[in-house]
């Protein structure tokens, strides 16, 4: 079998299924892993699939944006521990971000209660979840409700978050990519989530290991703005490495 043929096999494949795996295709196709990763590489550079954690998926999936209710059951065992391990980070007093996102929200939950700290938030869950806790004082920019994060955006939210600067954020992301950073399916949202990013002397990404490897339609930073990578064990160690190797420290939980 030729290349292009191979390669067309693959993005039917990934059509249909939603997803291909590099050892399945390697077996079925009776070639080493190397080639289906460079055939995945090809393909990308084409713009037919994106590349993830172990294989790839097809363009059409790229700005699929779920409601918070549907995410909020997914990887709830791995972003428990991701949540409790990205708390090593937490500043003893001072000014925090947490971003909206169910990692981030579980994150909220796990705060301590000795610690006198000023959390500032797009999230009005997580504002509210927060508001009666006596050692926090709790701020939300506000600005346009989005439904599927209950975060604010809009340019009433970025003008405020123009303002702030904390000691550490704790932010979410729905992509990270070795080659095409931080990413996420909504313009507004990637317009806070920069300012997010930039607001902040230390930066925390909690991700589990299936945001990385996707790419959404926009990009609001890069992996060298972000200080830890709090992620878990099913990202791979070689993977993990290549991310040190831009910048960001990465915990696996």
């Amino acid at each position: 079998m030729y290349a292009r043929e191979r390669q067309q096999l693959i993005v039917e494949r990934a059509r249909q299924e939603g997803r291909v795996d590099v050892t399945g295709l390697a077996g079925e196709l009776q070639v080493t892993p190397e080639t289906i990763r460079r055939d995945l590489t090809v393909l990308e550079e084409h713009g037919l699939l994106h590349r993830v954690h172990g294989g790839a998926i097809p363009v059409e999936r790229w700005s699929f944006d779920p409601q918070l209710s549907a995410r909020e059951n997914v990887m709830v065992a791995e972003k428990t521990r991701i949540a409790r391990a990205a708390l090593g980070e937490l500043p003893a007093e001072g000014a925090v971000l947490i971003e909206s996102g169910t990692t981030c929200a579980r994150f909220a939950e796990l705060l301590p209660a000795d610690r006198p700290l000023t959390v500032i938030t797009d999230s009005l869950s997580i504002a509210v979840s927060l508001a009666a806790r006596p050692n926090l004082s709790v701020l939300t920019p506000g600005g346009r409700v989005r439904v599927t994060t209950n975060g604010g955006v809009g340019s009433w939210a970025a003008q405020r978050w123009r303002e702030v600067f904390a000691d550490v954020a704790f932010l979410g992301t729905d992509g990270i990519s070795l080659h095409r950073g931080l990413t996420t399916p909504d313009q507004n949202s990637a317009e806070i989530k920069t300012l997010m990013l930039r607001g902040a002397r230390r930066r925390v990404l909690l991700a589990d290991h299936s945001k990385i490897g996707p790419v959404s339609l926009h990009r609001y930073g890069e992996l060298s703005e972000i200080d830890v990578l709090v992620t878990d064990t099913g990202l791979d160690q070689g993977i993990a490495e290549d991310i040190e190797a831009i910048g960001p420290q990465v915990v696996r939980a």
